[in-house]
């Protein structure tokens, strides 16, 4: 009989009038004016529900219960007769349940909710709330409801307060969402369930890149001798021990305060779109693509890059001053000194900052990076003595440049491959780029045994156990990428190295066609055209948003959407790692339909489709669009970010960032399917 129910709610649903027929067999609302004063009043919203149904508490996380269970929502029609005060707030405490979902907070037989309203008006006058709500029982939830409250509110003197324009225009809700029902485009798209922004744990990964990428910077030719010199320069500069160790303090904060200016400074020039555009943007890759390989020759000993020394000078008088101001220039003139070592360390961390759209991530990033810069030379000036524990500088650090010019001409193809996969130029495919890099750390192994030298470099007498570790590294790195160019996954540079499906093949050559679990009927054929493989080949995805849920529709299938991109690392592993799981693939295959937007695809769109946004500005491409489409929807732009919805376009799940975790995964597609099927 229960099946029965839902199967005859669905088909009702969609018709205005049945639907409010059909709800008020589960719950009837009374309305009324409680009355606070002359100029303040609370609309009292009563619900009596049926038996063994719920309505959930204002509360309620969703997220706490697995994506289930929408919070009523209250979104009240603007009018210059009132304006709300605060929030809805709901009366006595709710249940509470705890299983396998997670923990639910709601109300059973009866709930009221109210919201106090400010009058502003002497005469009388209707108040109007779209209220979005849900109704569930322990075997499941009802699709979620519209109900427009009407409250008659009259017998007031009203308020001399100024009308707020804000305030009486936004809606008061306890999510952000706008529930439209039937949208007609990307840009109405309905939002019924809040997308909670969870704090993501990509400033931590930037933090410690930076931080990692400033302790190898220590380790360059231009930064290793400054140590020495500045513990000098510290030592002469204080007359007590105790000033010594508060001026080095002095010093490691200002190397701290420059870097991080420096990153804000980069973040807040280019805005959030901005720094996506900059990832993919064609020149602006040229550009990264040729400073990696300039500093890469240098590193290399084909000619030395040197800041003009006038700017040196400067900063050095400036330091010969002494004193704090001294002490502050004495740390600019390290970052300046030591820029031909740095330059595309830092670059490389802030062009990977920047494919976050965070306006923080580059300043956390470059506050790793100089924290690793800083505290080291901190901790030499208070202990002058370790200096003499410190190796020699020779030829080591000329192995250390070369390395490191191995290593920029390798990372300088991820700048081509970006703007290659974005712009849709299809030259540089996976085998090019894994076969450069296996040739180039083959060569860093056989550079690093000894049997290659450059034109800085002494010969090699000994091999040193370090040394040789480092080589047989390389090599066996090497051989690993070797295995790549003919199909193999190669987990350890995934979002570096173009996706498999991005070669000449998709490697079906080698591994025969991955089974996609397409079934094969005329919906197929109608929809083959706009459906591309992923991750080993064996997933489809649309491209397309209104494609994709016109083919979910036919198939009556819940839309995994995908907001990713070209130059997004973590879109990558999670497509060639978690998507392709043996528990994860089935459900992608059959009971999903994916839809991948690229918020960085290059493509320019039909000039009848370019517009300006109020959000994000200029709407040119494909990417723009679908950037805006997530910040207008979702108030987020990380990559990846995936929420399940239905076919209409209502979310069925929170939005999710990166999740590596095979079983957080997992839950999280099943609690979509799970509210799809009720």
């Amino acid at each position: 009989m229960k099946a029965i129910l839902f199967i005859a709610l669905l088909i009702a649903l969609p018709l205005s009038s049945q639907a409010q027929d059909f709800m008020s067999q589960f719950i009837k609302w009374d309305l009324r004016v409680e009355k606070i004063d002359e100029s303040h009043a609370n609309l009292v919203f009563n619900a009596r529900l049926v038996p063994e149904y719920h309505i959930f508490s204002l509360k309620h996380d969703p997220m706490a219960a697995d994506g289930t269970g929408i919070v009523p929502e209250f979104k009240f029609k603007p009018s210059k007769d009132f304006k709300t005060v605060g929030k809805p707030i709901e009366v006595g405490a709710p249940l509470v349940q705890k299983d396998e979902l997670g923990t639910s907070l709601y109300f059973e037989n009866k709930a009221v909710f109210k919201q106090k309203i400010e009058i502003l008006s002497n005469t009388p006058f209707k108040a109007s709330c779209e209220l979005y709500f849900q109704l569930c029982n322990h075997e499941g939830c009802l699709p979620p409801f519209d109900y427009t409250a009407n409250f008659q509110v009259s017998g007031y003197s009203g308020s001399n307060a100024t009308i707020d324009e804000t305030d009486t225009t936004a809606s008061t809700q306890t999510t952000a969402s706008d529930t439209s029902n039937a949208p007609s485009s990307v840009d109405q798209a309905p939002n019924p369930i809040e997308q909670k922004e969870k704090k993501k744990d990509s400033n931590v990964v930037i933090f410690i890149a930076g931080f990692i990428a400033g302790l190898v910077a220590l380790l360059t030719p231009c930064m290793f001798p400054m140590i020495p010199m500045t513990v000098t320069f510290f030592t002469k500069q204080s007359k007590t021990r105790s000033e010594g160790i508060f001026k080095a303090l002095i010093y490691g904060a200002s190397i701290v305060l420059i870097y991080v200016a420096f990153g804000l400074i980069f973040t807040a020039m280019m805005g959030p779109l901005g720094l996506n555009d900059l990832s993919t943007n064609v020149w602006m890759n040229l550009i990264f693509f040729s400073i990696f390989v300039l500093f890469a020759f240098s590193f290399l000993g084909a000619f030395e890059i040197q800041l003009p020394n006038s700017w040196v000078n400067k900063m050095d008088k400036q330091a010969d001053r002494g004193g704090y101001l001294g002490i502050f220039f004495m740390a600019f003139t390290l970052g300046l000194v030591s820029f031909s070592c740095t330059g595309p360390i830092i670059g490389s961390l802030l062009v990977e900052a920047a494919t976050s759209g965070s306006y923080l991530t580059p300043a956390v990033g470059m506050t790793g990076f100089s924290l690793a810069l800083a505290i080291p030379f901190t901790l030499f000036a208070i202990f002058p003595g370790w200096l003499n524990s410190l190796p020699q500088s020779g030829g080591w650090l000329n192995s250390v440049k070369v390395v490191l010019g191995l290593t920029e001409l390798a990372l300088a193809l991820k700048f081509l491959s970006s703007v290659d996969l974005a712009y849709h130029w299809d030259f540089l495919t996976r085998e090019w780029f894994v076969g450069i890099w296996f040739v180039l750390f083959f060569i860093m192994g056989i550079y690093l045994l000894g049997k290659l030298q450059f034109s800085h470099d002494s010969p090699v007498q000994k091999l040193s156990v370090t040394r040789f570790m480092f080589a047989l590294l390389a090599l066996v790195f090497s051989v690993y990428l070797f295995t790549g160019m003919f199909g193999a996954p190669l987990t350890l540079i995934d979002g570096i190295a173009p996706p498999r499906t991005h070669s000449e093949d998709n490697f079906r050559w080698v591994n025969g066609g991955q089974e996609t679990g397409l079934v094969e009927d005329s919906i197929s054929v109608e929809f083959a055209a706009d459906m591309h493989p992923v991750g080993d080949g064996s997933i489809l995805v649309f491209h397309d948003l209104e494609k994709g849920r016109a083919y979910a529709k036919k198939r009556n299938l819940p839309i995994l959407l995908d907001f990713t991109g070209h130059a997004c690392q973590n879109c990558r592993k999670t497509e060639s790692t978690v998507w392709t799981n043996d528990e994860i693939r089935p459900m992608l295959q059959k009971q999903f339909v994916i839809i991948s937007l690229y918020v960085d695809d290059r493509q320019m769109l039909p000039a009848s489709e370019q517009r300006v946004s109020k959000l994000s500005g200029q709407i040119r491409t494909i990417g723009n669009k679908w950037a805006d489409y997530q910040m207008t929807t979702y108030k987020s732009f990380q990559q990846p970010l995936y929420v399940v919805t239905d076919h209409e376009g209502n979310d069925l799940t929170q939005a999710i960032g990166y999740t590596p975790d095979i079983k957080s995964y997992k839950k999280f597609l099943e609690g979509g399917i799970k509210r799809f099927k009720y």
